[in-house]
Parts: structure tokens; sequence; C-alpha cells
């Protein structure tokens, strides 16, 4: 797997959007957090653009972005939030001179359609927060990102929770959110999961929803040869009036009962404001004991 440069003092760092549409004041916070580490910014045409819920139309949003990959003076894409959009326009792109010379790309949520793209052309993405969410966000959140930007190492550990299940699984991390991946599965950025570590999280979702879009990963063959797994936040997930009858970690354990790969839970990575980075593409260490150990 190709791994973008790390970044160093003065090197720049873009900001655009790839789905719904931000206005400048909600990334001023991002904008000093990078200046304050001495990195310049540079915005994208799609900052502070409309049309209805979107940062531009998709041509426009394609254009910047691939200005953005193409542009030698710019080091790493930030995409400043999710929503909803990214799909529309991922099929504009061309990345040929981007895998030449790769940078980081750095989002979550909708942005997991660019970390599918990744993994389908061999570079490494970085799973982190985004510049709407930075005021939120935790003091270790905002480090794990400097750190692996500035080419730190990154370890966590965290505890276990008791349904936990036991295990240690070696393997490339990929995944991202739940309903984007399932929204790819069947095309050619489904990802191939065999002998990786997936990462799952996942937002506002009913739990019936949750037990079919997982449904649909497992008779797509993705826990077939899955090395492991990690949950992340399942945040304000939804009911009907009449239960569904499991939570979302619940669902997770009933249709992976039959595999016996390590499966941990409350990682600190998703729709949270202690959004911890994780480097997609990268191979790992993952350990459930007493403690959960993640090691790139």
């Amino acid at each position: 797997m190709n791994q973008p440069k790390f970044l160093h003092k003065g090197a720049t760092v873009g900001i655009l959007s790839t789905a719904r549409k931000i206005p400048i004041p909600e990334i001023e916070a991002a904008i000093e957090l990078l200046h304050s580490w001495d990195l310049k910014v540079v915005l994208g045409t799609t900052i502070d653009l409309e049309e209805n819920q979107f940062a531009g139309n998709d041509m426009t949003r394609a254009l910047n972005f691939q200005q953005f990959m193409d542009d030698e003076h710019i080091d790493a894409i930030w995409c400043a939030r999710g929503g909803y959009g990214t799909i529309r326009m991922v099929d504009q792109l061309d990345f040929s001179r981007f895998i030449k010379k790769p940078k980081w790309i750095i989002g979550y949520s909708d942005i997991t359609v660019l970390h599918s793209k990744g993994q389908q052309l061999n570079f490494e993405t970085l799973h982190a927060t985004m510049p709407i969410n930075v005021l939120k966000n935790t003091p270790e959140a905002i480090e794990s990102l400097r750190k692996v930007l500035f080419g730190g190492s990154l370890n966590y550990t965290i505890p276990s929770v008791d349904f936990n299940r036991k295990g240690e699984a070696k393997g490339e991390l990929i995944g991202g959110n739940l309903s984007m991946l399932y929204s790819m599965t069947g095309s050619d950025l489904g990802l191939d999961t065999k002998g990786k570590i997936l990462f799952l999280e996942d937002l506002d979702e009913y739990l019936y929803h949750i037990d079919r879009m997982l449904m649909n990963l497992k008779r797509n063959g993705y826990f077939n040869d899955l090395a492991g797994l990690i949950v992340g936040g399942m945040t304000d997930m939804n009911d009907n009036s009449v239960p569904f009858g499991k939570n979302a970690h619940e669902i997770i354990l009933d249709i992976t009962k039959e595999y016996d790969f390590p499966i941990c839970f409350n990682f600190p990575a998703g729709h949270l404001d202690d959004n911890r980075a994780l480097i997609f593409g990268k191979e790992v260490v993952f350990s459930v004991d007493s403690e959960v150990k993640l090691t790139f």
C-alpha cells in the first residue's frame, strides 16, 4: 500500500467540500488550528458555495478536488464535512497524476467513498475528524490528527467491554461509515476484506436498517475471511414504535456469531467528539483481551 508523504512545517493543506455545503465561519477554527501547526491553508472554490444542499454542483465539486489532487503545492486534502454527495462526483475524477505522487486525503462519514477509492488504487488515506467538527473534538482526537500528519506513530489502548470478542489479528485496516459501505457493495468500490481488519461506524440510523446493511455485507462475503472487526461510534440510533429487539452492538454480535475473528466495540472513532485518527490501508496489529490495543 502506497503511503503519502508526511507534512512538515510550512506545508499546505487544502480544505474543500465534496459533499454538503459549508460556510466559511464553520471552518475558521480549523484554519486557526492548521496555522498553529505552522501549516499553510488554501480554501477550495467549494467552500461557501451552495447549490441546494451541496457545495456546488457535482462537476464543480469534482473540478475542485481534481485541482487539489493535481496541484503540487498542496500537500494534503482535508474534506470540510460529510453529509452526502461524494459518491456523485467520484467517477469524474482522474487519479493518474495522484497515484504517482499521492497526498493525504482526510475525512470520515461520506468521505468513506474516497477511502474506498484509496483501497481500489492501493494508497493509504486518513479517517479522521473534519474542519466542521474541530471546536467539539477532544484534545486527543485533534492530537491524533496532528501526529499522523507529521509522521508520528499511532498506538491506541482502550478499555475493553464485556461483550467484546477476544482474540488477536494482523492485517490492513479498512472500512468507514456502514451506510456508505453498504451503498457501494457490488460496485467497483466494494471492499476486499480478506485477511483485513474492518472498521465500522454510523450515525442516526434505524436499528432495523443497521441489521439490513450488515446482512448485506454478510451476504456479499465481507465477513467470510475477515481478520478482525472494530466497531466505532454507533451514535444516536433510532427505533420504531414496535422495537427491533436488539441494540446496534447486539445486532453485530448476532450477525457475526458464526465467525471467530476478534471484535471490539466503543472504539473512539466515527461520529463522536473523540474521533481518533485511523490510517486506512496501513497494516495494524489488533488485540482484544482485558484491554483493546491497536498498533500501526
